[in-house]
């Protein structure tokens, strides 16, 4: 049985430029690896009308429950400018303790500990009392529709069974073992246009100014008191992120006005029950401006905790015996592939220290690198044994 080094893999991952949703041949790659470990693998292919096509993987070993499942991205963002970086993003190199490239910190080394974990819990244990599977999206950093959403379908209609699941996104803010992620926040985005009626700014009697109206819009908006927070969610809020008048003349009135604005809901909410809220606002004040709107909404994900349950608490206390922290159960944070998962399975996400995902010079600490390795392979041993 073959085992596999961490930082060996975490480089072999990072030479590969899968930007979001390209492949570029790294899902054959990881599962050429899995193959050799005895994994049964599939790559699966899915298509939909105005996105890209994207390749994700899944790979199981063994047939029998339980089934512990490790999720995880390949895809990455775009390094940006190459020249602001001190090595070549897709070359990574090792400097200081560090292994630096695209991926290094999100999520390819989270994988490479995964498999590294794998292969050594395997060499003690040939035979253990369950299954263990990965499941692999390209389609993370992007639009997130033909990756784990339609894995997760394609699972259910084969009523493949996952009892937990570990997704290795990094969650910890400074230091390995801060925190463990059990749920996340919702997210809606509105895109908002006000219709009003162009004309001389000298004669505004003769026109209706959508900038004027949309201004209006976005402070009652602004001015949502939604909750206080939960015990383990922190306050829904609203932020605006686009404002636009496509205006280019300054004596006159334009004809329409557009924005954009998000909201992180905690549980205490739906998508559907924000999106009636926001509605009654936006009829009430165009009704009383006398003027029309248009808003599309995407729903990126609806706010959900997993209840903590044994698993949970044993992966807590082994990040604790090996990082000498205890992690704090949060649900801070983005959007995560945990909120489709969680529809055929319990889970969390525990993986490295977030700091330089997206950056220029991403790295993950060889030391942090080790230690993720180790708590792979504990849990796993604790899961199983």
């Amino acid at each position: 049985m073959k085992t596999f080094n961490e930082l060996k893999l975490a480089k072999e991952l990072i030479k590969f430029q899968s930007i979001t949703p390209l492949d570029a041949g790294v899902m054959k790659f990881l599962e050429k690896k899995l193959k050799k470990l005895g994994f049964k693998t599939k790559i699966l292919q899915f298509k939909e009308k105005g996105f890209q096509p994207v390749k994700n993987l899944y790979a199981r070993l063994g047939t029998k429950g339980p089934n512990f499942c490790y999720a995880g991205h390949l895809d990455v963002v775009p390094p940006g400018n190459i020249k602001d970086w001190t090595i070549n993003p897709f070359r990574p190199s090792v400097k200081k303790g560090y292994l630096i490239g695209r991926g290094a910190n999100d999520m390819k080394s989270s994988i490479a500990a995964f498999v590294s974990a794998v292969s050594t819990f395997l060499i003690k244990n040939k035979k253990f009392n369950g299954s263990i599977s990965l499941l692999i999206t390209g389609d993370e950093e992007g639009d997130a529709v033909n990756g784990t959403k339609k894995v997760v379908e394609y699972l259910k209609n084969k009523k493949e069974k996952i009892n937990f699941c570990l997704v290795g996104e990094p969650t910890n803010p400074n230091k390995l073992g801060e925190m463990i992620k059990i749920g996340r926040r919702g997210s809606l985005t509105g895109k908002l246009t006000i219709f009003g009626i162009q004309g001389h700014v000298a004669y505004p009697d003769r026109a209706n100014n959508p900038s004027s109206i949309i201004v209006k819009v976005l402070k009652k908006f602004k001015d949502i008191q939604f909750d206080k927070g939960t015990k383990n969610f922190q306050p829904t809020n609203l932020e605006v992120t686009k404002i636009n008048v496509d205006n280019t003349a300054d004596n006159v009135i334009p004809a329409t006005a557009e924005a954009t604005f998000n909201i992180r809901f905690n549980n205490k909410h739906s998508s559907k029950s924000l999106i009636k809220k926001i509605n009654k606002i936006l009829i009430q004040v165009n009704k009383k401006n006398k003027s029309k709107f248009k808003i599309d909404y995407k729903v990126s994900g609806e706010a959900f905790l997993t209840k903590p349950n044994k698993t949970t608490f044993m992966i807590q206390n082994i990040v604790k015996k090996v990082t000498n922290m205890k992690p704090k159960l949060s649900t801070t944070g983005g959007t995560s592939d945990l909120r489709f998962i969680k529809k055929i399975s319990p889970g969390l996400e525990f993986g490295l220290v977030g700091k330089t995902m997206h950056k220029v010079d991403e790295a993950v600490s060889l030391k942090d690198l080790r230690n993720l390795t180790k708590i792979y392979s504990k849990i796993l041993e604790a899961y199983f044994l």
